[in-house]
């Protein structure tokens, strides 16, 4: 793991190559070049990327978010659009074009605009901040026809009500508008563009904020281009502006740039650049999970200033999110987030940080963003009803562990921290399943029940509460009995562990059960068979498949993603804690 640092002795990872990711990047550089303003890079970076994509179809002929992934509605037809629009460009990919419209029959039951919508809808029910960028490409790459009806199937966005003033959301305790706000923006803009409201006022309203929603683009861009560093986003913006008549608009260009940047040389793009500070805060957390010092100071103090570089020191433009917290990448993109501020409070508390300022900024940032029903959102306070500010356990936790880890060093923060910390506990009792598990928000397992992911959540809880002060031990052992007795419970009989009962297991989700079981070191009676078992499975694993990564990573609209790091950051944290019990 350590041989995995850059040059700057940091860690960046790498996310999977992403068939979705890729086909929406090929669209937006093919519609700019239709267009007359696509960079002087497209041409072989498009055929690198169709290549790819023929290349890396699975064996029903269809394909999921990344090479491990079964084939799904959204990417396959996201794909066969793609490729559509390459062909129309006078690139000839006809095998994978029939592959794709096969799978588009059999899952849809035919290729009629309808009902492709209709399944892509039914697959993510109410929220459609991934249906409608789906449909749009389909239909800006000319796959449904060139009818302007069928626009009928992108169902209208209000883009208009982003011209709000922030203070207004913020009144209803609905901070942010949406993740994907640049890109329903310009979704917005393409469709009313290409089929107006029949109601004149709505029609009139819309036409008149054009203009201030693309320059509300411009604000929320970021000096790289990519918005979020999402590549998808970022993609479903270029081709909506340049296919309405906005293709000279800098935010078009700037984003055209982005996805020319983030073209790999095998021809695929990642779902996001990277997750620089996400992965770096969990290998120094993992290194340093025994108590011993992560690494030597000589190599210690540059990742340390590096990521104390990285604190969000303003306001932040996008979600005016408050000063002090980290978000998951260095670059210009990220937004502060409630995983990625504890990590790297804890990462800091491991590398012995003395900068008791910037300590105090992110715990207090952590303590404003808390739920009113105690526990913690990733981006916003809000309604808890959407993604972004809905309350999540292993965040909560995770959030627990860093007050935990700073209460000694902030005691000016004491009573504030100890009412959060109580109110989280009420949000972790409140929220834990009758079984004992937890279910997390941005994990999941995509061969589990409804894609959840119970065997994450509740590892990440158990192992937080071992890591409370004596004043919540109580509760904290209440709560934990029934989470490791179904831990134990569903561990396979090879001694692996994956996402639920009966899921076949992964390195990671055994590391992270693992982990946990070794947290509670009052519980070896109970426990340790489990741990070993586990990891001799580890052992098995690695010999024979290295250290291959499994699409854990769930975006919540049923995006699935692996990084590399993960199963070398899960077992190096497992062993630091496990190696002290068997004695290895």
């Amino acid at each position: 793991m350590l041989a995995e640092r850059n040059e700057n002795g940091h860690w960046e990872g790498r996310l999977s190559d992403s068939a979705l990711a890729t086909s929406v990047a090929i669209a937006a550089l093919l519609l700019a070049k239709r267009r007359g303003v696509a960079p002087i890079e497209t041409d072989p970076i498009v055929k690198a990327g169709l290549d790819w994509l023929e290349k890396n179809r699975n064996e029903d002929g269809g394909w999921g978010d990344c090479r491990t992934s079964p084939s799904n509605v959204s990417t396959v037809a996201l794909c066969w659009a793609a490729l559509r629009l390459a062909r129309d460009e006078g690139l000839q990919f006809p095998d994978a074009i029939e592959s794709a419209e096969a799978w588009l029959v059999q899952e849809a039951g035919s290729l009629d605009p309808e009902a492709l919508a209709d399944t892509i809808y039914r697959r993510y029910g109410k929220d459609r901040t991934f249906a409608v960028p789906i449909l749009t490409h389909c239909i800006l790459c000319g796959a449904f026809g060139k009818r302007k009806r069928e626009w009928k199937l992108v169902k209208p966005l209000p883009f208009e009500l982003a011209t709000l003033p922030h203070g207004f959301f913020k009144f209803l305790r609905f901070q942010v508008v949406s993740y994907a706000l640049p890109a329903l923006i310009a979704i917005g803009h393409a469709r009313h563009h290409h089929r107006p409201s029949l109601n004149p006022l709505a029609r009139m309203i819309r036409h008149w904020a054009k203009r201030r929603v693309l320059r509300l683009l411009e604000e929320l861009q970021p000096k790289s281009g990519g918005f979020l560093e999402a590549t998808p986003i970022t993609a479903f913006v270029a081709m909506s502006l340049a296919a309405s008549g906005q293709e000279n608009h800098p935010t078009t260009e700037k984003a055209l740039g982005f996805l020319v940047a983030q073209a790999r040389d095998n021809g695929s793009w990642p779902i996001d650049a990277n997750l620089a500070t996400w992965v770096t805060t969990l290998s120094i957390n993992a290194l340093g999970a025994s108590g011993e010092k992560p690494l030597p100071d000589e190599e210690a103090a540059p990742v340390h200033d590096w990521l104390v570089a990285q604190q969000h020191r303003i306001v932040h433009p996008y979600t005016q999110a408050a000063p002090g917290g980290w978000a998951w990448t260095d670059l210009s993109g990220g937004v502060p987030d409630a995983d990625d501020t504890p990590s790297a409070l804890l990462a800091l508390k491991k590398l012995g940080s003395t900068d008791l300022t910037s300590m105090e900024a992110a715990t207090r940032w952590l303590v404003d963003l808390q739920n009113k029903d105690g526990g913690m959102p990733t981006f916003c306070r809000g309604w808890g009803k959407l993604p972004f500010d809905r309350s999540s356990p292993d965040l909560t936790v995770h959030a627990m562990r860093a007050w935990s880890a700073w209460v000694e060093a902030l005691p000016i923060l004491h009573p504030q921290l100890a009412k959060a910390m109580t109110r989280a506990l009420d949000y972790l009792a409140q929220s834990q399943r009758s079984d004992g598990t937890w279910i997390p928000l941005w994990f999941g397992n995509q061969h589990a029940e409804k894609d959840e992911n119970p065997v994450y959540g509740t590892s990440r809880v158990v192992t937080g509460l071992a890591e409370l002060p004596k004043g919540f031990s109580d509760r904290a052992k209440t709560l934990r009995t029934p989470a490791i007795e179904w831990l134990l419970e569903v561990q396979n009989p090879d001694g692996s562990w994956g996402g639920d009962k009966g899921v076949a297991g992964s390195l990671e989700e055994t590391a992270l059960a693992i982990d946990a079981l070794a947290s509670h070191t009052d519980l070896l009676g109970q426990t340790r068979e489990a741990i070993e078992l586990g990891l001799a499975f580890a052992k098995e694993y690695v010999e024979a498949h290295g250290y291959r990564p499994s699409p854990i990573g769930l975006y919540f609209a049923k995006l699935w993603y692996h990084e590399k790091l993960y199963p070398q950051v899960f077992l190096v944290g497992a062993l630091q804690k496990a190696r002290k019990i068997v004695g290895q």
